[in-house]
């Protein structure tokens, strides 16, 4: 339990130099090369192919699937609809089987029905093929209208509502308020990868190569579904071409491809297209929230609102946590926050790329900077006279808190003292150009975690846990801890990942990954070099470790020399403990952008932008910055162009692609500057670092939103800025 901050610096005494260096991920050659083996590359003798087929209605039962149908079609095998089926994806860490039974359907585009046959081509063909006949129902509600009435409203969990103080007399009182309504639509994770599993029995043994990014959890959400132990079940993962959430829980394919193969008694592979990726795995929320803040004179909050509603399937317990960094950030005693769900019939909704203050933190962001301009502030100032001492509600301390840092020092590389204050005060020929900036947090959290580390008799170092890699650099910062401590060169070290048959990590979700793996792989290797100070006969803080050669206490030796004819192994682990109670944790930063806005069409470019990120220890600055460079293109894409469209009359995703779903390509992306602020945050972590793999993606929409005010005097509050929503208010071109 990890239940005392860690103070002892340990990694700063250390002599190898791999901690926090730029190092290439080791596995990067593989993955550009195209020899890395992802879930349906493997090749598998008598391996054969399934298609899902779609519910064509949005809500219902499938009253009877007519397999003569298909029958006689070339090389089909079956047609699957098994009980144990799922209807929809496991959300992040349930560790059990989600909603089952395909023939009760929820919402369109939900895979009731698997055909297998010999090849792809003749499984998709035959999926076309197959007749189902469908008892319609009413949904619940098809459209996220929070103003309906007929929209069905629940409360989301106890634990995201905050009521403290009197916040309407906050706001009658206030000298200055802000009292507005954002949206944000729906998003995709749109990872590269579709999702794939292929499923391979031997006896009772399940062998499952899937693309999930939580091995440990996922084992037990397929186990479960299919009614199994868990020690019959191995999942193999090694590489994941991105989730960005979307692959946490275990999903249709995975359980399908399972019954089928178990049923045909050879290997089955099944891939969603696409389309079926888009139609039937989870989406993040759409949401609609509601801000209020009061301040005094000066700009200092007195009281800070934040209501917001989601929506999800009328069985489903997850709510987006729009208010997750709200409840933090700044000051404020009169606060009232609160997450509602609205029920209705579309796509799953879950965790999608920082979930919470991805669309949370855009909105309140643009709140904050109509606050600025009506106090007469900077917005840079503004957050400054607002960032508190302790937490606003629970009065806990922060572990560490760069806020103050990341607003200055990005001020100061972007250039934020040339912006123009007043709107429409800078234009080049056809476009408006303006700047904005916005606030970045992302809340840290640790999950138990193990690894095994190995020294072997030749000075090698082997690295082991079902951790996976979805494209974070989980192989190249493990194979750092482990070199680092233990003084091995890092073309000496190894990093085996995503196999269930190894020490549980903590998986790749929530920004958690690097910190509990890695805290599990420091353990591991700071027992290995106790045994190795002993056996050279110093204390363990007198001993040197470096480029396979140890000393201390007036003696030294190799490392393999120390080690001997049998390797040393190590199972190091952690689990959170008082120091997540204890200590209010998160990474902060603060972004800048510049954008320009086409004075006819009001066309929106981001010029160029600025990030200043805080996370505590940087474990590899390339991959660090790597992330953070991914998130703030998130940002351009939820600020300007991405929404799932879905058909008010049935329900039907419009946009399944990435055709028409519009995440931004290369020319929507300016070159993006990263500042990385190295700090150490004891109580994060043993590393002394906290997440950063969602950070970058935290409130700089608001940013952009607030450089299209600026630029051109229109106040977007409905996300994406697409050019119709600024063009009807743009001032006259001929005036300017």
């Amino acid at each position: 339990m990890y239940n005392k901050p860690d103070t002892d610096n340990f990694l700063d005494t250390t002599a190898q130099g791999l901690i926090g260096a730029p190092l290439d991920r080791p596995e990067g050659k593989l993955k550009v090369t195209g020899t890395a083996c992802y879930a349906a590359e493997y090749v598998l003798p008598d391996c054969v192919e399934g298609a899902f087929v779609l519910a064509p209605i949005s809500a219902g039962t499938v009253k009877w699937i007519d397999r003569a149908s298909i029958a006689g079609m070339p090389g089909v095998l079956g047609v699957f609809a098994d009980d144990a089926m799922l209807r929809r994806a496991a959300q992040g860490t349930a560790g059990k089987a989600p909603a089952q039974g395909v023939q009760t359907v929820d919402y369109f585009g939900q895979p009731v029905a698997l055909v297998v046959a010999e090849t792809f081509e003749q499984a998709v063909a035959a999926a076309n093929a197959l007749q189902i006949e469908y008892a319609a129902t009413d949904p619940v509600q098809l459209d996220f209208d929070p103003e309906a009435e007929t929209t069905p409203v629940v409360d989301a969990r106890e634990d995201s509502a905050v009521d403290q103080g009197d916040l309407d007399q906050a706001m009658r009182d206030a000298i200055h308020s802000v009292d507005v309504t954002y949206r944000t639509e729906a998003h995709a994770a749109a990872a590269m990868e579709p999702h794939a599993a292929m499923a391979e029995w031997n006896d009772d043994h399940l062998t499952l190569r899937g693309s999930y990014q939580m091995i440990g959890h996922n084992v037990a959400e397929l186990a479960d579904s299919l009614g199994i132990s868990e020690k019959n079940v191995r999942i193999l993962a090694p590489y994941v071409g991105g989730g960005f959430g979307s692959k946490l829980g275990i999903s249709y394919e995975a359980v399908a491809a399972a019954i089928a193969a178990r049923e045909l008694a050879r290997p089955v592979r099944v891939v969603l297209s696409r389309q079926q990726v888009f139609r039937a795995v989870m989406r993040r929320s759409e949401t609609r929230q509601h801000i209020r803040l009061a301040a005094d004179a000066e700009g200092r909050l007195t009281g800070i609102g934040h209501e917001a509603l989601t929506s999800n399937l009328p069985d489903e317990d997850f709510a987006e946590p729009v208010t997750q960094a709200t409840d933090f950030l700044y000051r404020g005693e009169h606060r009232r926050l609160a997450v509602k769900r609205a029920k209705i019939a579309r796509t799953p909704a879950g965790s999608v790329r920082a979930p919470g203050e991805a669309v949370g933190m855009q909105a309140l962001e643009a709140a904050m900077d109509e606050l600025a301009e009506r106090v007469g502030l900077d917005p840079v100032e503004l957050r400054l006279r607002n960032i508190p001492e302790r937490h606003p509600s629970s009065g806990t301390p922060y572990s560490s808190r760069m806020l103050a840092q990341a607003l200055e020092e990005g001020a100061r590389s972007f250039g934020w003292d040339r912006r123009k204050p007043q709107p429409c005060a800078r234009r080049e020929g056809d476009w408006w150009i303006g700047m904005g900036m916005a606030s970045a947090a992302r809340v840290n959290m640790m999950m138990p975690a193990k690894a095994r580390v190995t020294l072997t008799p030749q000075g090698g170092l082997v690295v082991e846990s079902d951790q996976t890699d979805i494209g974070t650099g989980s192989y190249a910062i493990l194979g750092q801890i482990a070199g680092e401590t233990l003084g091995i060169p890092i073309d000496h070290v190894s990093v085996r990942l995503g196999d269930s048959a190894l020490p549980t990590g903590a998986g790749s979700g929530g920004s958690f990954g690097a910190i509990s793996t890695g805290s599990a792989v420091l353990s591991a290797s700071r027992a290995i070099r106790k045994t190795l100070a002993s056996r050279l006969g110093c204390r363990t803080d007198e001993l040197v470790l470096r480029d396979g050669h140890a000393a201390g206490g007036n003696r030294s030796a190799s490392i393999a020399d120390l080690v001997g004819e049998e390797a040393l192994v190590e199972t190091g682990r952690i689990k959170p403990g008082k120091t997540a109670m204890q200590y209010t944790q998160a990474s902060y930063g603060a972004f800048f952008a510049e954008v320009a806005v086409n004075v006819w069409t009001g066309e929106t470019r981001v010029r160029r932008m600025t990030g200043a990120f805080g996370f505590g220890r940087v474990l590899n600055a390339k991959t660090a910055r790597s992330q953070c460079l991914g998130g703030m293109v998130w940002c351009i894409g939820s600020a300007l162009t991405e929404e799932l469209a879905f058909d008010r009359r049935d329900g039907h995703l419009a946009n399944p692609d990435l055709a028409e779903y519009h995440v931004p390509v290369h020319r929507d992306v300016p070159d993006l500057d990263v500042i990385l602020l190295e700090e150490r945050d004891p109580a994060a972590s043993p590393l002394q670092a906290k997440g950063v793999g969602e950070l970058g993606i935290c409130g700089g929409a608001g940013a952009i939103c607030n450089a299209i005010y600026n630029a051109c005097g229109v106040r977007v509050r409905s996300f994406p800025m697409t050019l119709d929503k600024i063009i009807e208010h743009l001032p006259d071109p001929l005036a300017n």
